[in-house]
């Protein structure tokens, strides 16, 4: 019994491993049969194109991602063969320069009858001959250079531009090759429009679980513009003709104006984005004023950024990669900027908790002042004498934080003496009558005049009116005022320090 267990039991693991294998198979590998469908049309629209390989599956994605391969490389493989006819028109072009240059050598050595030097000047332009000879030979034994110069031929004659039947001449020469190489940016316009349509088929490849990387390393590889400095004629053609370009200079330039537009529009967006947070948040009671800002500058940030992204979406820029890089940057950035990072929490914390307000009076950090703005890596602070401290909001948000100005109410402590030879109960009674009678003294809670101690040099009383935070000076210089010269008008002394020292006189008898 136990065998046939342990048989059913491996026999079972068994199938299940086959399921997975086959599923692994069937996953894996795709038909063979299928035919591409998208690429008939090399011209469709990008959008269209879009639509087009939306619910096509993966494995049919690969068969037009291969389709569309096959067309760029067509394409590449023209732009390739127009340059090479181009570079043998230089050269065709360059020895013929020579050859003109070695016919007046030998002309100069006739009009000077000097036989040796005519010789060699004869040789040379022999010798300059027959490489001229040799060039032309290379470029017509190459069939496919022949079509892309008839290719460029009859593209100038359909641009009106008039191209000699044949290039003998030196100056027809340059014009077929100033043809050829506007072909070559013709043919490369084609090319960004096939590999804008290519790039469509890969995204939705991408999205459906396919490897592009084959794909885009050949696109990355055979695009670009490659210019000739060494030849100015065909420097400034092949410039002239990508400004010109539809798919060149027109489609960049669109793209920048689309990109200043985009950020411009995203700018007035973040300021109407800034106002309706500003009044949204206003409303609300439980956010402070440094929240409120922080939340109004966070949304006109945000507003931005997603403007700057859509704009470089614009600039035909894929921004997987600049997003990408970005992520890298800050956390490189996060290791050497901690304490930043520090402060930057604890803003976080104090947005959030609020321990104090803006124009809050606080203590903080062993500084006294006023709270005139904050962001999410300092504090600034107004001392009384009008200093601008600047507290990192570590410090602050690990420090002990005493809010002055926090609360309504406010107890003014005081502290008054007199003398032991005085009436305390008249004494109480002025005390009370000054504190009652201040105006800026809170009638709730109740003041406190009461006796105290009775202290070395004076019997102390002590007085604690209310008073809200903003008045609690006014309160404690007026009451002290007023006490002394209440004190002095009804005849009760404020005592100094004073000690009692008792004299001993000792008399000594003679001896």
């Amino acid at each position: 019994m136990k065998k046939n267990l342990i048989a059913l039991n491996w026999q079972l693991w068994s199938l299940i491993v086959l399921m997975l294998m086959s599923k692994g198979v069937f996953a894996a590998d795709c038909p063979t049969d299928i035919k591409a469908v998208t690429n008939s049309d090399a011209e469709v629209p990008v959008e269209v194109l879009a639509h087009r390989v939306k619910p096509l599956t993966r494995c049919e994605l690969e068969t037009e991602a291969q389709a569309w391969l096959l067309l760029l490389q067509e394409k590449v493989t023209e732009i390739s063969i127009a340059e090479v006819a181009a570079l043998y028109k230089k050269e065709e072009i360059k020895k013929a320069k020579e050859v003109e240059d070695a016919l007046e050598d030998v002309q100069e050595a006739k009009e000077d009858a000097d036989r040796e030097e005519t010789k060699e000047a004869t040789q040379e332009a022999k010798e300059a001959m027959k490489e001229a000879r040799e060039a032309e030979k290379k470029a017509t034994q190459d069939t496919a250079v022949q079509e892309a110069i008839e290719a460029a031929k009859s593209k100038a004659e359909e641009e009106g531009e008039a191209v000699a039947a044949t290039d003998k001449t030196a100056e027809a020469k340059a014009d077929l090759k100033t043809a050829l190489i506007k072909h070559v940016t013709d043919l490369m316009a084609d090319r960004t429009a096939l590999t804008d349509r290519f790039k469509v088929v890969l995204a939705e490849l991408t999205a459906k679980g396919g490897d592009t990387t084959e794909y885009d390393t050949y696109i990355k590889a055979v695009s670009g513009i490659k210019v000739d400095v060494t030849d100015a004629s065909a420097t400034w053609t092949t410039i002239t003709g990508w400004l010109m370009s539809p798919e060149g200079g027109f489609r960049w330039a669109a793209n920048i104006i689309k990109f200043f537009v985009i950020v411009v529009v995203f700018y007035l967006l973040s300021i109407v984005a800034g106002k309706a947070a500003k009044k949204a948040f206003s409303k609300s009671k439980t956010f402070s004023s440094l929240l409120r800002e922080f939340l109004v500058l966070s949304a006109r940030r945000l507003v931005l950024f997603i403007g700057f992204f859509v704009g470089l979406s614009a600039l035909e820029i894929n921004i997987g990669p600049v997003l990408a890089i970005i992520g890298a940057a800050g956390f490189v950035i996060a290791f050497a900027l901690q304490n930043s990072l520090s402060n930057f929490a604890s803003g976080i914390l104090m947005l959030i908790y609020r321990p104090f307000d803006i124009s809050d009076m606080i203590s903080v950090a062993g500084v006294l002042g006023k709270v005139e703005s904050m962001n999410l890596l300092s504090t600034q602070l107004r001392t009384p004498d009008n200093q601008l401290v600047i507290v990192p909001n570590n410090s602050v948000w690990g420090d002990v934080i005493t809010n002055v100005t926090g609360i309504t109410q406010r107890r003014v402590d005081l502290v008054f003496g007199i003398g032991y030879g005085d009436d305390i109960d008249k004494a109480q009674k002025i005390l009370e009558e000054i504190v009652h009678g201040h105006e800026l003294v809170l009638k709730e809670p109740e003041a406190i005049v009461k006796l105290h101690e009775l202290a070395d040099s004076s019997v102390n009383f002590i007085c604690r009116p209310w008073a809200r935070p903003e008045d609690y000076w006014d309160v404690y210089w007026d009451i002290t005022r007023e006490v002394k010269r209440r004190f002095d008008a009804e005849g009760v002394s404020i005592p100094f320090p004073q000690r009692d020292v008792h004299l001993y006189q000792e008399t000594t008898s003679a001896t």
